[in-house]
């Protein structure tokens, strides 16, 4: 049985890529800062609540994360701790780019002490690549990040990217692009809309305020996208991927689609200045050609039908609570 370290496990992906491997026969250990501040809801719902170990690890600290891998001597670490917001990054520079740089320091420099042979994947992302002047995006497209996020994200993949050429840790590292799922935290864009057109319909809220809702994003499936985490660590050789759809939509698309769902006017949307943000990428999306074929990862989803699922996932949830 192979044991699997997974940091972030609180978050989506975390709890889909945990359920993916436990299906694999894996052994789960989910480092969290506190498990007795831990939401179970999202493990409940996957049904994988009580076959993970999760262990309290400050991922500041390189003589606790010591302590763990020596106890479990993992094959595998997928690092998707992260301060993930954008938008909070902006309110948040300094705490931002400290945790998402120094949780990977010290993670890949415990695997460097230890001398397993560990492997390693690093959940980067599209943010990182920000003004591009050509799309799509390619794993060789030169990063203009335009936001502390996207800054902390891109020093965190270099370093990755130097570990491995540095001391030869088997090191790779995922550009993952939006991807969606029914456990994203409702402060996403997605499941804010979602969520929002729900309420309006069936709770009698007024408005959904949003953003800047002409930019335009490479959406995905999460489920599908944690796959493509395991088969990047199951390589010969280790190397960086983009994880991604290959085309964009419009935010203001995917409101109009779940709106258009639920019999909703776009009336109900209203644009708030606060929420727009002092730097946006316009539009984005990458090419996973390399991904497909090295890889062979089968992701053949639209985001229309991305949307579906999400949709009707969340219905059955809300009438789930109501009884």
């Amino acid at each position: 049985m192979k044991t699997a370290f997974i940091t972030g496990i609180t978050g989506q992906d975390g709890k889909y890529l945990a359920k993916f491997l436990i299906e694999k026969d894996y052994r789960i250990i989910g480092m969290v800062r506190s498990s007795g501040e831990i939401n179970y809801t999202g493990f409940d719902y996957l049904g994988i609540t009580h076959q993970i170990i999760f262990e309290n690890c400050d991922l500041h600290d390189l003589t606790q994360i010591i302590t763990l891998f020596k106890k479990y001597q993992p094959d595998e670490v997928y690092n998707l701790a992260a301060q993930s917001s954008v938008g909070e990054s902006f309110f948040q520079p300094i705490g931002t780019i400290q945790f998402n740089i120094i949780s990977v320091l010290n993670l890949l420099e415990a695997i460097k002490i230890i001398g397993y042979p560990t492997r390693f994947y690093q959940a980067s992302s599209s943010e990182m690549y920000g003004k591009v002047d050509t799309l799509p995006i390619k794993e060789n497209t030169p990063m203009h990040p335009l936001s502390p996020y996207a800054v902390s994200k891109a020093s965190a993949h270099w370093i990755t990217t130097n570990y491995r050429e540095a001391y030869n840790l088997f090191t790779c590292c995922g550009v993952l692009f939006n991807h969606e799922s029914f456990l994203r935290k409702p402060s996403f864009f997605v499941k804010k809309v979602i969520l929002g057109a729900i309420d309006i319909k069936y709770k009698h809220k007024e408005k959904l305020f949003v953003g800047n809702i002409n930019l335009k994003r490479d959406f995905g499936y999460a489920p599908k996208y944690v796959e493509a985490m395991w088969l990047m660590i199951q390589q010969q050789n280790p190397s960086d991927y983009l994880i991604c759809s290959g085309e964009s939509v419009s935010l203001k698309f995917v409101i109009e689609f779940i709106f258009d769902r639920l019999g909703l006017s776009m009336n109900c949307v209203e644009v708030l200045p606060a929420l727009l943000r002092p730097t946006e990428i316009e539009d984005i999306y990458g090419d996973n050609t390399k991904a497909k074929s090295e890889l062979g990862w089968d992701y053949n989803y639209r985001f229309s039908d991305v949307l579906d699922i999400l949709l009707q996932e969340e219905l059955k949830f809300q009438k789930l609570i109501e009884k």
